[in-house]
């Protein structure tokens, strides 16, 4: 059964799923503008319309936790820049490809300077951390670290290739961090703006 019911002035395509042995009724937010019902064969369209009005706001509640989830999915960073995903595009294979572009030049630069040089460098999409260092100088970056400013790279970059020298955060790690990166706190803050 299909029918379309009308919440606050706005259109809502129901459609309903009866299934033998259900005891309860379940609502399902399918997308913005649509829902789904399971419930047992005895109810009728009556009752049904009546579920939805008891649970009108719960429903309205979640309908704009999904459009709001929606438009962040359709927008993303890039730079420091907020874009529109206008093409649907995959963003991690997008991020992951820009990462492998972006960040080796700026290792290149600062390895030279600071004379400095990772064994291996790798990419992956982390949760927790921007950057690491392993006890084999090997560096790991994070692929989502291109969504901010290069001065945000250049500072994760610096940080990683100080950890070659010294493996913890000790004050002699910040010194160098400092030679290469004065505002590195500013940079920091940066990073945590857009978080």
């Amino acid at each position: 059964m299909e029918f379309i019911t009308e919440i606050s002035n706005l259109k809502i395509n129901v459609n309903v799923l009866k299934k033998r042995g259900l005891k309860h009724t379940y609502i399902r937010i399918k997308d913005i503008n649509s829902i789904e019902i399971k419930t047992n064969f005895y109810l009728n369209k009556y009752d049904i319309e009546q579920i939805i009005e008891s649970k009108s706001q719960w429903i309205l509640n979640n309908i704009s936790k999904v459009s709001i989830n929606n438009l962040e999915e359709n927008e993303f960073y890039f730079l420091g820049v907020k874009h529109k995903n206008l093409d649907n595009r995959d963003i991690d294979f997008f991020y992951k490809k820009q990462a492998q572009e972006i960040i080796p030049p700026i290792l290149e630069k600062f390895s030279k300077k600071m004379k400095l040089f990772p064994t291996s460098i790798k990419y992956r999409k982390n949760k927790r951390t921007w950057g690491s260092c392993n006890y084999k100088n090997g560096l790991n970056f994070n692929i989502l670290l291109v969504k901010f400013p290069i001065e945000v790279i250049e500072y994760v970059v610096i940080h990683e290739l100080c950890h070659i020298e010294h493996k913890n955060h000790s004050k002699n790690f910040w010194n160098l961090v400092y030679e290469y990166c004065p505002d590195y706190k500013q940079r920091e803050n940066l990073l945590k703006s857009f978080l």
